[in-house]
């Protein structure tokens, strides 16, 4: 056995014995390996991060969505994917109260509690959920983009009303083909009776 390998073993009984990590040639011993996330990107962010909201001149919803005023879960996704499906959380739950989303306005907010009435608990939380990949982070961007679409549905632009000009126009178009159809009943009408043979003649 060579001296590194004794030397190896000494100190692994020792880190074991005492219970904390030790040094082995210069080098940290740890069961960490060394292609970790917080390695490999030491000044990265490995939470979720909201930046700060942009400034609203409007009451229109800008696309904002502060996360830590949402309640997010993961879980096991359902469907195929094999092994992959059973060892991974990769479903989004995504929940948050209506009624105290300041971040919505005010106008926007009334209209999805009405609109939504019967997909809000009785908590007052609405549910918005994604298993469409097999990615966690993926599956957390389709759900906020839901969201959004569900937010921005209530805020599109109601049409006027026709003005006047409009619903004659449409009228004069329903009468004509109301006279268009009636006069191809009664050409194919004409066209049958020609077809039948003369009645009451005696021979």
């Amino acid at each position: 056995m060579n001296k590194i390998t004794s030397a190896f073993i000494r100190v692994l009984r020792q880190s074991s014995s005492s219970g904390g990590a030790s040094n082995l040639l210069g080098r940290q011993l740890s069961y960490k390996s060394d292609l970790s996330l917080d390695k490999l990107y030491p000044s990265a962010r490995l939470q979720i991060y909201t930046p700060p909201p942009p400034p609203s001149g409007s009451d229109k919803f800008s696309g904002f969505i502060p996360m830590d005023k949402l309640e997010i879960t993961y879980s096991r996704s359902s469907g195929p994917g094999g092994q992959h499906v059973n060892t991974v959380n990769t479903k989004v739950d995504v929940r948050f109260k209506v009624a105290q989303a300041d971040w919505i306005p005010e106008q926007t907010r009334q209209k999805l509690l009405t609109v939504l009435a019967n997909r809000i608990t009785k908590d007052g939380y609405f549910y918005i959920k994604s298993d469409l990949t097999r990615s966690q982070q993926m599956n957390l961007a389709d759900a906020l983009e839901k969201l959004r679409t569900v937010i921005r549905s209530q805020e599109a632009v109601e049409t006027a009303p026709p003005s006047e000009e409009t619903l004659e126009k449409l009228r004069r178009r329903q009468e004509r083909a109301a006279r268009e159809r009636l006069q191809l009943k009664r050409g194919r009408a004409q066209v049958k009776a020609d077809r039948q043979g003369p009645s009451g003649i005696d021979l």
